[in-house]
């Protein structure tokens, strides 16, 4: 079954409204008829089974068959701060922390970051990923499609990630493993948890200390160095596997 989101408002009197993109994909791409199934998020907590009715070249109109409460979010929310890498590893770093239960993705230009985003590159790139993020959710059961921010300086990231209940920043030079196992452990259901990660060549010893300055606590992943796409699946696999099914 094809999975589509939509927002609480185009959910009213026992149908879904669909807009935007979508269509186009369900009409042209899908070659979707009348009578077909589809399942349908509202992108907070509702899933529901329709059955199109209507469908028009702006919108199409898709009864409700079932609904059930979702449950397929961490009781945690996640953001991942990530460096920015070099090609298009962004794409599958975004796709694979969608699929892992990240709720937001804020890039970050740091020191060491080869990358850097002019003001016209930066709104193209947030626009790609995004879309990134909506298919790797639509794919992997998501009830939310999580937001790609845009791009932040390491100073930003900071300040963001101080306002959390736990910040993370996996660090090649950082102490063994029983601390970052006690770090992992201190985040619990209902907590919002930020993990920097840096780009190839890893972060500057002076920006580890900005971040132990914000309350950022360094961590190690193991004694293997990890590549920037890895490290921050490594992190987030761990969380998921630390938060999923705990109720909040």
């Amino acid at each position: 079954m094809h999975y589509f989101f939509v927002t609480p408002d185009q959910v009213r009197d026992g149908c879904c409204l669909i807009t935007g993109q979508d269509v186009n994909h369900i009409r042209n791409v899908l070659r979707m008829r009348p009578g077909e199934q589809v399942g349908i998020r509202d992108g907070i907590s509702r899933n529901y089974i329709c059955t199109l009715e209507k469908i028009g070249e702006e919108e199409i109109l898709a009864r409700i068959v079932s609904e059930e409460e979702g449950g397929s979010e961490l009781p945690a929310r996640l953001w991942l701060f990530q460096g920015l890498p070099k090609g298009d590893k962004m794409d599958w770093i975004i796709q694979k922390a969608v699929e892992l239960g990240v709720c937001g993705i804020v890039p970050m230009a740091t020191r060491r970051s080869v990358v850097r985003l002019d003001q016209k590159k930066a709104e193209a790139k947030v626009r790609r990923w995004n879309a990134v993020s909506e298919s790797a959710a639509k794919q992997s059961g998501r009830m939310i499609v999580p937001k790609v921010c845009q791009a932040v300086s390491f100073s930003q990231a900071c300040a963001m990630v101080q306002k959390m209940d736990v910040g993370l920043i996996p660090y090649e030079l950082a102490d063994g493993m029983e601390e970052a196992r006690e770090l992992f452990d201190r985040i619990q259901p209902g907590m919002e948890a930020g993990i920097l990660i840096g780009p190839e060549g890893g972060f500057d010893v002076e920006e580890v200390e900005e971040a132990k300055q914000a309350g950022i606590c360094p961590i190690s992943l193991g004694r293997r160095i990890l590549r920037t796409e890895t490290a921050g699946m490594a992190a987030l696999s761990i969380l998921m596997f630390h938060l999923e099914g705990r109720k909040s």
